[in-house]
């Protein structure tokens, strides 16, 4: 990535504005937002390319939900659980047949592309792999794999790969490719389905465009890894020992060792230690690999652990660490870059599918990561954890992080005057955009964070999670400055509380947090539920000027603990409630107001002890998709016509005999079953698919073994969204199981939702019991 520009002017007026406009009669405007919307795309302010604000990044990006296509678009939508709420901009475009296609047309030469992409999982949770033929100008360029193994997480925290449980997330990823020559401005590149029988659908989000630079060669005196110590280049061998051989040659012999153009299969972590390890620019060197047994070792290039002595004088540039990590295991020590760097720059790397993009783990001092792309982590995209000091992440563009996007921890010893500058965060799945839990003297600016998820905001300042205290010296302390930058559609949801979280917001969980914070020259746009908040446990200090709010989904501001806070210059508009201030700790929050307010006081605020649903905005202007809050979980993801939804599922029945029971019919295994008791028609199963679904088709399975003979059973299908009410889906009649054919019998239904899902049996020709060893619901 390209250097930020130096000489950024502060402007009080708040230069780096979106542009949206109203015209005369409320119709939105987009200015310098996006192409011609041929997909209807609702125009909402895009976090890349702000002037002065985020990282400066190498590509031009186009949103697919802009673009010519004649797929489908999805969204906008923000609730949790559905396809679109992952989405840049929170829209995109399905395709869903052969010939459907996304295509864009180029602003400025290119020679590369990746794009954001959605694939549905598989019904063992695994993924599945497909491809996107792409066309340059109406010509075949290439066949380009696209994958849904990086994606799909299930459950509760730290989550799994079970798509038999609830809450599903995580449903994008990206890829990239060389167009093999650079193609003009105005060239057309389209992304077209040529089967659907890999994947029965595939959502494009956005493409990324650039031209990439030729192949950076080998620094004068420089080990080579490949020439000097036999690594592999084309990834067939494991090169971790002969990349580790040669790292520690230029650690001895005060070498740089350079990694030329290639892709190298590392299983385990590279120790660096004074000593500078680069590349050949991230699109042309690649380290890659997992040991193929021991899933705990994973290619990462660390510094020796801090109890180890730490690392010092390191330097990592202009290659890519490709990973391979489809699980969330928390102990598991697959990151990009961790352990303890002082005194050490990363300066142009591309990162992906790693736990964390860099976790650093102190204490140690003045480290750098700038200039680069962290990409589609399971957790953090980096944090500075426990004893990080005078160290900063610059210029770095981070999406589709599990985790918080960039943070700081200050876990047992004190993290001091970092600084998370000129970064764009885009879209993490779990938690906030960028967050310091305790801290003394932080720094947090000139950033764009956006498109926040679930269970956080845009920017979080707090006194939470373990370690962080004042006892400890570990607390927020000192002077919190965050200034000049940009929020859009931050915070959401939060499953656990069931209400929205600020976008930006503050909490005293551990302890009160009581430190200067300052929030300055910033701009806090389209929220999805509050724009600045407060909860759990008195928080102090905190200084608002210079800041403009437009559009909220529910609030200005949400004050649900005690505390003070000062305003000056801060204005609002567009907040959905006609109170815009939700306070029910009455004189316990102490506003103090300056000159130049508006449109976020009121006196008395509102307590009321509900929360409404919110209303949100793009650019400020109400509009575009649904807004009825998640249930708890939320359980509507995207649905996969081959995924079996009652697998594994809670299931009751009116009775069993001897080991037959319920359970047998929802396990997967055919060679299994439930019988009812005998002789005491009717008898019924029910199961629980976890939300109301669009269920198309039931197979009932016995046992395909020969020694059941061929039987008749009479039999019906009602459901429910409430476990009550029953409607209708298939009235009673007979279905033959006939070994020959598998013993099995399909039912269509009409797709009426169903959550509750029951099979009766009034008669069995073959036992005088309900027999069955597999029911299987498929929304196709």
């Amino acid at each position: 990535m390209t250097a930020p520009p130096n000489g950024r002017s502060l402007r009080r007026t708040l230069a780096a504005t979106v542009s949206m406009a109203l015209a005369a009669a409320g119709t939105l405007v987009a200015v310098a937002l996006a192409p011609e919307a041929h997909a209807a795309g609702v125009p909402a302010p895009s976090p890349v390319g702000i002037s002065g604000r985020g990282a400066t990044v190498p590509f031009k990006e186009q949103e697919a939900e802009y673009a010519t296509t004649n797929g489908t678009l999805v969204g906008p939508d923000r609730l949790y659980g559905h396809l679109p709420s992952e989405a840049s901009g929170r829209q995109a475009v399905t395709l869903d047949a052969p010939g459907e296609y996304v295509e864009f047309t180029l602003t400025a030469p290119a020679n590369a592309m990746s794009f954001r992409y959605s694939l549905p999982d598989n019904a063992a949770g695994t993924g599945r792999d497909a491809s996107l033929d792409l066309k340059i100008d109406g010509n075949q360029l290439k066949s380009v794999p696209v994958t849904s193994k990086y994606g799909w997480y299930y459950g509760g925290y730290p989550f799994n790969n079970n798509p038999g449980d609830s809450n599903p997330h995580h449903f994008y990823d990206e890829t990239r490719t060389l167009l093999g020559s650079t193609v003009p401005a105005g060239t057309k590149v389209r992304l077209q389905v040529s089967s659907t029988s890999a994947s029965p659908t595939f959502t494009i989000d956005l493409a990324d465009f650039e031209q990439v630079g030729v192949p950076i060669g080998k620094p004068s005196g420089a080990l080579d890894v490949v020439s000097d110590f036999g690594a592999d280049p084309t990834g067939a061998a494991d090169s971790t020992a002969k990349i580790q051989a040669a790292v520690d040659a230029g650690k001895a012999q005060g070498r740089a060792v350079y990694l030329p153009q290639g892709t190298f299969q590392v299983r385990d972590h590279i120790v660096v230690d004074q000593v500078t390890l680069a590349g050949a620019g991230p699109w042309y060197s690649v380290l890659t690999g997992r040991d193929p047994v021991n899933r705990a070792k994973a290619v990462g290039v660390y510094g020796k652990y801090a109890n180890q002595g730490g690392s010092k004088n390191v330097t990592l540039k202009d290659f890519a660490i490709l990973g391979d990590i489809r699980e969330r295991v928390d102990d598991d020590q697959v990151n990009a870059i961790g352990g303890a760097l002082s005194n050490s720059t990363v300066d142009n790397v591309w990162l992906q599918h790693t736990k964390c993009g860099a976790w650093l783990d102190g204490p140690m001092d003045n480290f750098t990561l700038k200039n680069s792309r962290i990409l589609d982590q399971t957790a953090d995209g980096v944090n500075f954890h426990m004893g990080v000091t005078n160290s900063t992440v610059t210029n770095t563009f981070v999406r589709n992080t599990g985790d918080d996007g960039l943070a700081m921890w200050a876990e047992n010893i004190p993290n001091v005057k970092n600084k998370f500058t000129y970064n764009t965060v885009i879209l993490p799945i779990l938690a906030n955009n960028i967050v310091t839990y305790g801290g003394k003297d932080i720094t947090i600016s000139d950033n764009v964070m956006a498109d926040t998820v679930t269970n956080g905001g845009g920017l979080h300042v707090a006194n939470r999670y373990p370690g962080v205290n004042s006892g400890q010296g570990t607390a927020v302390s000192g002077t919190t400055t965050a200034a000049r930058n940009t929020l859009i559609r931050a915070g959401n949801n939060d499953y656990n509380w069931q209400f929205g979280v600020g976008a930006v917001w503050f909490s005293g969980l551990n302890e009160a947090l009581d430190a200067t914070v300052n929030i300055t020259d910033t701009e806090i746009l389209d929220s999805s539920y509050a724009a600045i908040m407060n909860i759990e446990g008195e928080t102090k200090g905190l200084h608002f000027e210079n800041v403009r709010i437009d559009g909220a989904g529910t609030y200005a501001l949400q004050i649900q603990a005690p505390g003070n806070a000062s305003f000056t210059n801060v204005t609002a508009t567009h907040i959905a409630q006609s109170n815009p201030i939700h306070n029910c700790v009455g004189s316990g929050f102490v506003i103090t107001r300056a000159s130049g307010n508006s449109g976020w006081y009121a006196d008395p605020p509102t307590c009321t002890g509900t929360w409404p649903d919110p209303k949100w905005t793009n650019g400020g202007v109400p509009g575009g998709g649904a807004t009825t809050p998640p249930t708890d979980p939320p359980t509507d993801p995207p649905t996969d016509p081959t995924l079996n939804l009652a697998k594994g599922r809670p299931v009751t029945e009116t009775s069993h005999t001897d080991v037959y029971p319920a359970t047998k019919a929802v396990d997967g295994d055919a060679n299994t079953y439930w019988e009812s008791a005998n002789n005491a028609f009717p008898q019924s199963l029910t199961v629980d698919l976890g939300a109301a679904t669009a269920v198309k088709r039931v197979i009932l399975k016995l046992p395909p073994a020969t020694a059941w003979a061929t039987r008749t059973q009479t039999l019906s299908v009602v459901g429910s969204t409430d476990n009550s009410t029953f409607t209708t889906l298939k009235p009673s009649a007979g279905y033959t199981f006939n070994p020959s054919s598998g013993n099995t019998a399909t039912i269509s239904l009409g797709g009426t939702a169903t959550r509750y899902l029951r099979v009766t049996v009034t008669g069995n020709t073959g036992w005088p019991a309900a027999q069955l060893s597999e029911l299987e619901a498929y929304t196709g």
